[in-house]
């Protein structure tokens, strides 16, 4: 979709940038180069979730050496009108590197440059940077000073991050007393832990997950047959991990997370009747958090809270001695006011129709 090129005449001197469709393997070659690399920049989650045809890849290099990364969802309204997206993205952080704002402005500039000066499109960013990072000013900076605005109609990201960097000792004397003692108690019913990547185990989780529904009766709009999909497509490094817990051939609580990148992210959890007594789901985080600090983690995002939609889910995920931030938010760019608003208005045009159809279908 759209035109793929090189840019070889770079916003600034001493930048080489691209920006064309890689192929998946090389793809998570540069991924794996980012410690600000995540889930969401992964091939596979833009395959199944945006369509590979839709997926372009820019890379900002400085003397052969990737210095910023975005994988782009391009989405054609139109001849002349589109939008290009780039979720917890661009990546400017090097692994054992510090954060690289030059890098990080070049990205932009690049972006605006192909989509906004030349195509016309709305350009939106959600970086993968939280208002209570060291870094948070000065991407702020950028982004005004590159001519973003945030959408302030967006609600951020808002979750709970627990520091890895530490002992396990130190990480679990975080823990909430309450939490701790919940935790002790699954250690001593004797639950059975398989864990790993495969299919079959994830597999496994959605027929648990599936039964954790039906019993609750809520809408979602997690689609978690995606997630199965995009499992089958990852690389052996950036497959999702899977835990369950169980007893006797019955399954009491499962949970999925990523490691791609420095943060691990808690991604899918799924709870039975048996696991509401055994407390099988303590188990199984404290379980993630063992395998995600051996996996070289020095975070764990625990995927989203919502304290007045979902209280019991934001008490469960307080007491893991985590730090609430919240991320910067989405910013656009756009050639003209009346695009922008002209988006904003088919997009809720677009809600309330789904909304419909979802109540007449009821």
């Amino acid at each position: 979709m759209g035109v793929h090129h090189d840019m070889s005449e770079a916003l600034t001197i001493g930048w080489q940038t691209s920006l064309k469709p890689l192929t998946p393997a090389e793809w998570s070659e540069l991924l794996a180069e980012f410690a600000d690399g995540n889930f969401y920049q992964t091939h596979a989650y833009g395959s199944v979730s945006w369509g590979r045809t839709s997926l372009t890849h820019l890379v900002v290099r400085e003397a052969d050496i990737a210095r910023a990364i975005a994988q782009v969802r391009q989405i054609r309204l139109g001849r002349w009108f589109g939008v290009a997206y780039v979720r917890w993205a661009p990546c400017a952080r090097r692994r054992s590197e510090t954060w690289n704002s030059a890098a990080f402005r070049e990205a932009l500039a690049s972006l605006s440059r192909e989509f906004v000066r030349c195509r016309r499109w709305v350009l939106r960013v959600v970086p993968n940077l939280f208002q209570e990072d060291e870094q948070a000013s000065t991407a702020l900076q950028v982004l005004q000073e590159t001519g973003f605005q945030k959408d302030a109609a967006t609600a951020a990201y808002r979750t709970l991050r627990v520091d890895l960097r530490e002992s396990l000792e130190e990480i679990r004397r975080r823990l909430d007393g309450k939490w701790r003692n919940q935790l002790n108690a699954a250690t001593r019913n004797g639950l059975e832990i398989e864990e790993g990547n495969d299919e079959a185990l994830f597999r496994r989780f959605l027929g648990l997950y599936d039964e954790m529904m039906s019993r609750k009766r809520f809408e979602t709009s997690v689609d978690v047959r995606e997630f199965a999909r995009i499992q089958e497509q990852l690389p052996a490094s950036e497959k999702m991990r899977v835990a369950l817990a169980g007893q006797s051939g019955q399954l009491h609580a499962g949970v999925v997370t990523t490691a791609v990148g420095d943060t691990g992210v808690y991604l899918l959890g799924a709870t039975g009747q048996d696991g509401l007594k055994s407390k099988a789901s303590y188990l199984l985080q404290w379980r993630m958090i063992e395998y995600l600090k051996g996996a070289g983690c020095d975070f764990y995002d625990l995927g989203g809270i919502n304290p007045e939609a979902n209280p019991g889910v934001y008490h469960f995920k307080s007491g893991m001695g985590g730090v609430e931030v919240h991320q910067l938010g989405r910013f656009e760019l756009s050639p003209s006011e009346a695009r922008r608003r002209l988006l904003h208005w088919a997009e809720r045009w677009q809600k309330a129709l789904r909304l419909w159809r979802r109540k007449i279908g009821r």
